[in-house]
């Protein structure tokens, strides 16, 4: 029989938060969706306000907030490189303070929370594919520290409140994800390489090409989530959610070039610092324990996202 759970979303309004909720609102929950509109965009939910059972709250995860709920999925944070290193201090707090508040609000409410965590807490891997037992190649002082330091510290705090105060946790890794409603900005390698190619500009590579990435569609990813939270008890994780096939960003760069029909050439710059040079989960985990596996093929999900972004750019001629 179906129960309707009072869930909160935070980072509700952001890329993979919006899913999410579109997901929970149809299941007929009543979703509580946070966001202080940092990249999170309106634009985003917009169709799910006025809707009985959505409210959109404008609050900062760096402050307490005390509401009733039944669930959190604590998705809050900038997830692109662009954004997280705009306020590296923002971000650390964001996830550090912004976890312990919401750790200190399901204690209260007796809650089960989910953390949002990341691939990047694997930094540039020894290990390939990354396990969920590799404690990971991380740079504690480089530019991308805030954010991979970051959510391994929100990691460490939510396991000392499940094992402290017996807390309700799910600890989700999750690996490249894309789809309708990236931020045009956001400066990773899907939303760049299809807004550049719509337009004809030169296709920009960070290093030689030969980098590998997996690459998750949103569905797929909103669906290991809420398997996980939906999950056994007794499997809080930490566990990888991402797409076990494996591109290189070259290779990534021609399928985009092809599907859109593109002139685009393809330009070669430095790869920046700490930039993962492979990342590909091993799922074996979500597969034995959520019967979780992705299911979207890459062309069909990039052409989803290529719909959008043509979409975009005819409602904001500015992108161009």
């Amino acid at each position: 029989m179906f129960s309707s759970k009072r869930v909160l979303v935070t980072g509700g309004a952001g890329f993979l938060g919006s899913h999410l909720c579109d997901r929970l609102v149809a299941e007929g929950h009543d979703v509580l969706c946070l966001d202080n509109f940092f990249t999170g965009n309106k634009n985003n939910i917009i169709h799910l306000i006025g809707r009985q059972n959505f409210e959109l709250i404008r609050h900062d995860l760096v402050h307490p907030i005390y509401i009733e709920v039944d669930e959190v999925y604590n998705l809050a944070c900038p997830a692109s490189p662009i954004h997280y290193q705009f306020n590296p201090i923002k971000t650390i707090k964001t996830n550090v303070m912004g976890a312990i508040n919401m750790l200190g609000l399901a204690k209260r409410v007796k809650a089960k929370i989910l953390q949002a965590s990341t691939s990047e807490i694997y930094g540039d891997p020894h290990v390939h594919p990354q396990r969920e037992d590799y404690w990971g190649n991380v740079n504690t002082i480089g530019i991308r520290s805030c954010y991979d330091e970051g959510k391994r510290c929100a990691e460490t705090l939510f396991f000392d409140y499940h094992r402290q105060s017996k807390l309700n946790i799910r600890v989700a890794r999750i690996f490249n994800t894309y789809g309708p409603r990236m931020h045009p900005n956001d400066g990773r390698v899907v939303s760049n390489f299809i807004l550049q190619a719509l337009t004809n500009r030169d296709i920009t590579i960070y290093g030689d090409g030969t980098q590998t990435r997996s690459f998750c569609y949103v569905d797929d990813m909103v669906e290991g989530l809420v398997r996980l939270m939906n999950g056994p008890d007794e499997f809080v994780g930490p566990v990888n959610l991402g797409n076990p096939s494996e591109f290189s960003i070259e290779d990534l760069a021609r399928k985009i070039i092809g599907l859109t029909g593109s002139n685009s050439e393809l330009v070669f710059k430095p790869l920046p610092q700490d930039d993962p040079r492979q990342r590909r989960p091993d799922i074996s985990l979500a597969n034995q324990n959520l019967g979780w596996t992705p299911s979207v093929p890459l062309e069909h999900g990039l052409s989803k996202t290529i719909e959008y972004f043509e979409q975009l750019l005819k409602d904001e001629p500015g992108l161009r």
